[in-house]
């Protein structure tokens, strides 16, 4: 991310109140085998977004679960601002799990299903936004707005994602090998940045 892009998500959070403690991360091995040191938890909600917790299906997401690289929390946190700016009446952002405050396993114990990923601070699930416009999470395909969940897979592709999962009843599309249909994805794309 550029300089510029830094200075100018620092003063949009200054302005907004966010409570950020910014530091250095880095993501060690894989999305599947690895963990995070020096992670940067993501707020539990701002003026853009709000965060969600898949297991207890409400508001806000447990701090354990909001944990990335200090890259990946700027990177959530610049599309949910541009996003709001674009779309002011709309719901905020909802964003689910991130990493583990170190990063490693977050499997079923942690929770429903788990995750296969989400080891190493640089994945995030995002919550396609509803056709009802209420600040949910969707449960299935048929809940959401597709034309608001493209435009947050174009935004996530934008800011520089490597890989975003989206659910094969969603229609969402995106270039081949970036945007790819997973089961389990229908109500929130997973964003992937790159090591």
């Amino acid at each position: 991310m550029q300089i510029a892009t830094h200075i100018a998500l620092g003063l949009a959070m200054a302005a907004s109140g966010l409570q950020v403690h910014w530091h250095q991360s880095t993501a060690l091995g894989t999305q599947t085998a690895g963990r995070l040191e020096q992670g940067v938890r993501l707020p539990a909600q701002g003026r853009t977004f709000f965060t969600w917790d898949p297991v207890l299906r409400r508001a806000p997401n447990r701090a354990w679960r909001r944990f990335g690289t200090d890259r990946l929390v700027r990177v959530v946190l610049l599309v949910a601002r541009r996003y709001h700016a674009a779309h002011p009446r709309a719901a905020r952002m909802a964003i689910g799990d991130l990493s583990r405050p170190h990063g490693g396993d977050f499997g079923p114990q942690y929770g429903y299903i788990g995750h296969a990923s989400h080891q190493n601070g640089l994945d995030v699930d995002v919550y396609y936004p509803r056709a009802d416009g209420r600040e949910l999470a969707p449960r299935w395909a048929s809940e959401i707005d597709r034309g608001l969940s493209q435009e947050l897979v174009n935004r996530f592709l934008a800011a520089g994602a490597q890989v975003i999962f989206v659910g094969p009843n969603t229609g969402l599309t995106g270039p081949p090998g970036r945007v790819q249909a997973l089961v389990q994805h229908d109500n929130h794309l997973h964003v992937r940045l790159p090591l």
